[in-house]
């Protein structure tokens, strides 16, 4: 019988970091080792080590070592070994321990990564130049050490970009933006300001991950995993599912891709997970990791393989022992909370979600009295439920539905000793998930924050205002809450100065636009007010600012990426920007009904010439924000003379609104980028007299932000204002009426239709 001291040793290099699921991985890593009678010992920092104590606990011996210089470890362990302690298994399951993983491994002669290959790795841009000169596709990226490098990149390249630190996990300080105005506010967000970050094309695709295991020396896959993550300008990811629901011949090509990329980065040793997008080119790699991957990955590969033993495979390679690598028989999905920043005042629905039986782990580190910071990274992470089911579909549906079931109520921090002014300013904050994704050329969008300010008299309210805030579109909730709360008290203590209620209202909006409150907030507020204004004159807020009266709302029916496209006659707005235009183009062939086509900005010149017959063809009533170039729209409007070109994107005001009408003849008026009914008036107004083109748009906003847009309907050409169906619960209907009779800002009313009524055509379908 071999005693404990000859027993085969494994050294655990790094520890697990104070985080729940580091320390679960390495409890794991240690118990599948003394599972093999291999004795145990970890090295991490000396305060890690006192605050993971699990980790200590379930290590047979533990030294404060330096992880972080790979030397220190490599030195520690050579004389360790010198002294009779030498490990048969050297290991690390955190990222920055594995160029200390290396570097001892080849101090001690044993099976390990060689450490210029981890290094190559762990710098991005190295990584990427390795695999693009082995001949793997790659986006363009450069290594800049200040912004002036930055912008000259973006002069030289197409956008979108990301920006992003040079080493860095979690995407923490990784943003995507899409204009050069935008990169002062993303150096902002980088963890260190002060050394060398990168800026890369975006790749447009599907992402996935890789996770497999070296067995020889050979990568072997275990599984291919599908990522979702929050809608741009961040990163952050939100949910996996395992294995991913792809096409066999679509699986069979991403592990071959990765397989060679990893061969030729010279990695052999232990685990590894590897990122990538499926884009309509083909496959992009992403960045390597020579270690499992995050977000509970560790718990549900076991679960969907059964018999899996991930770091035990490791050991048993090493010590030359029998190994057995289960097939895939089930599925998993881990889905992350992601509430909206604030203080939190309840959570409701948590009990049933951790006794619910498929689930595999759950925590939840939000409770009342906690102050939530938002979810930029994933340190922003408030906790997360994994569960398996029988097939990808149900784990990833099971897992969403759990974690929607949660309900967080957050208000807003403010300043203790602000003085509120007259009259009561409240604002809340509500994070909703919509009724069904929404994608368009460049991002899916699934909660938004609801953002609802009242303006209170004696306890009654007196006026309301409610928007929603995407993080997509760069409308960061919780700030806006902050912007809106201060101004609608600074406009509150003189808005009933003067004779005219309007006039004090669009003075305060007016300074506060010069200060660079957002438009948002503008928004926000000048609804709170008009319709307290309003009410206050016995009058709807379309007469108080002398509109034309809205009447019956004809709407589009806006058409995300991906969906079915109805072929019953109403208009249709189609979104494209996709990989698949070219089809979802013929396939609108002999429609007969109005068309409008809306690429949100994304086609280049080479997409427009390749689409450009067909759009001809189509002869679509308005083509919106087709190109990314506006050089290319003379062109355009040449090509299309019955179709009205417009502009979406950027048109934030009356400056914009004027270059919008020059260059395409057209723009699509959205009150939460002009800051509003009043701001938006000017811009309608001066492409009325230039004979533009006119539509009012919206983004994914609540009825009440839909009808107060709705008032300005009488003044445009077409009307979008269907965002409303995503957020609440109100009938996809091909149009409305508001009750513009009432005082202050009209409601919907969807007269007598049902949408359990089937469509004949779209006029004999809208309400009576």
């Amino acid at each position: 019988m071999t005693s404990a001291l000859h027993r085969p040793e494994l050294l655990l290099i790094g520890g697990g970091s104070e985080m729940t699921l580091s320390v679960d991985v390495a409890v794991q890593a240690l118990e599948q080792a003394r599972a093999r009678g291999l004795r145990t010992h970890v090295t991490n920092l000396a305060d890690t080590l006192t605050a993971t104590p699990a980790v200590t606990a379930a290590a047979g011996g533990a030294s404060a070592v330096d992880f972080t210089r790979p030397g220190d470890t490599a030195g520690w362990a050579a004389a360790r070994a010198a002294a009779g302690e030498r490990p048969a298994v050297v290991f690390g399951v955190r990222e920055l321990a594995q160029e200390a993983v290396a570097e001892t491994a080849r101090a001690l002669v044993l099976p390990g990564n060689p450490p210029a290959a981890v290094r190559r790795i762990r710098t991005k841009d190295a990584c990427r130049a390795a695999l693009a000169a082995a001949g793997f596709r790659q986006p363009a990226v450069r290594v800049c050490a200040d912004e002036a490098e930055a912008r000259a990149f973006l002069a030289g390249s197409a956008g979108p970009w990301v920006v992003k630190p040079r080493d860095g996990m979690d995407s923490a300080g990784v943003r995507k933006i899409t204009d050069a105005d935008e990169l002062p506010a993303a150096l902002a967000q980088l963890p260190e300001r002060e050394v060398p970050f990168l800026i890369e094309e975006f790749v447009d695709g599907a992402e996935f991950s890789v996770e497999g295991v070296f067995l020889g020396g050979s990568p072997r896959v275990l599984a291919v995993t599908a990522k979702e993550k929050l809608a741009p300008p961040y990163f952050v990811e939100i949910g996996h599912v395992l294995p991913a629901d792809i096409p066999e011949d679509t699986c069979r090509r991403i592990e071959d891709t990765v397989t060679a990329a990893l061969t030729a980065l010279e990695l052999s040793f232990g685990l590894f997970h590897v990122e990538l997008w499926l884009t309509a080119d083909g496959i992009v790699l992403g960045e390597v990791h020579a270690r499992i991957g995050g977000g509970w990955i560790h718990r549900m590969l076991p679960h969907a393989l059964p018999g899996l033993e991930l770091y035990g495979t490791v050991y048993d390679d090493v010590l030359g022992r029998p190994t057995r690598l289960p097939a895939a028989s089930r599925a998993a999905a881990t889905r992350y909370f992601a509430p909206p920043a604030g203080r939190v005042v309840a959570v409701e629905g948590w009990d049933a979600v951790r006794s619910h039986p498929a689930v595999l782990h759950s925590e939840l580190r939000a409770s009342p009295g906690d102050v939530i910071s938002g979810f930029r990274s994933g340190g922003d992470r408030v906790g997360a439920v994994v569960v398996g089911a029988p097939t990808p579909a149900e784990a990833r549906e099971l897992a969403r539905r759990l974690v929607d079931s949660v309900r967080f109520t957050v208000e807003p921090v403010t300043e203790p000793d602000r003085d509120p002014g007259p009259p009561e300013v409240s604002v809340t904050l509500e994070s909703r998930p919509l009724t069904s994704s929404f994608q368009i050329s460049h991002m899916t969008i699934e909660t938004v924050d609801l953002l609802r300010l009242r303006l209170l008299s004696g306890g009654e309210c007196a006026g309301e205002g409610e928007i929603a805030a995407d993080s997509g579109y760069g409308q960061d909730g919780p700030a806006i809450a902050a912007e809106a709360e201060a101004l609608a008290r600074t406009v509150a203590a003189t808005c009933d100065h003067g004779e005219d209620p309007v006039a004090p209202i669009r003075a305060g909006l007016e300074r506060a636009a010069a200060d660079g409150v957002s438009a948002a907030a503008r928004m926000l507020v000048e609804m709170a007010f008009l319709d307290r204004a309003a009410r206050l004159a016995g009058v709807p807020v379309w007469q108080l600012l002398g509109l034309p009266e809205p009447g019956r709302v004809q709407l589009l029916h806006t058409v995300p990426i991906g969906e079915d496209i109805p072929l019953d006659g109403r208009p249709l707005k189609i979104k494209l920007g996709g990989a698949d235009d070219e089809r979802v183009l013929r396939s609108l062939l002999g429609v007969d009904a109005p068309l409008i086509l809306d690429a949100n900005r994304g086609w280049d010149r080479q997409d427009w010439e390749r689409l450009r017959p067909l759009v001809a063809e189509l002869a679509p009533a308005v083509l919106e924000d087709p190109v990314r170039d506006p050089a290319l729209l003379p062109g355009i409007r040449a090509a299309l003379p019955g179709t009205a070109v417009v502009l979406d994107e950027g048109v934030a005001t009356p400056a914009d609104a004027e270059f919008a009408v020059g260059a395409a003849g057209g723009l699509n008026v959205k009150l939460m980028r002009f800051g509003g009914i009043l701001p938006a008036l000017t811009a309608l107004t001066g492409a009325t007299e230039r004979g533009a083109a006119r539509m009012l748009g919206c983004f994914l906003e609540p009825p009440r932000a839909i009808a107060y847009a709705a008032q300005l309907a009488g003044l445009c050409d077409w009307s979008d204002l269907d965002g409303h169906f995503w957020v609440s619960d109100d009938p996809a209907v091909p149009g409305y009426e508001l009750d513009s009779g009432a005082p202050g800002i009209p409601r919907i009313s969807y007269g007598s239709y049902r949408p359990s009524h089937p469509y004949r055509s779209y006029e004999e379908a809208l309400p009576a």
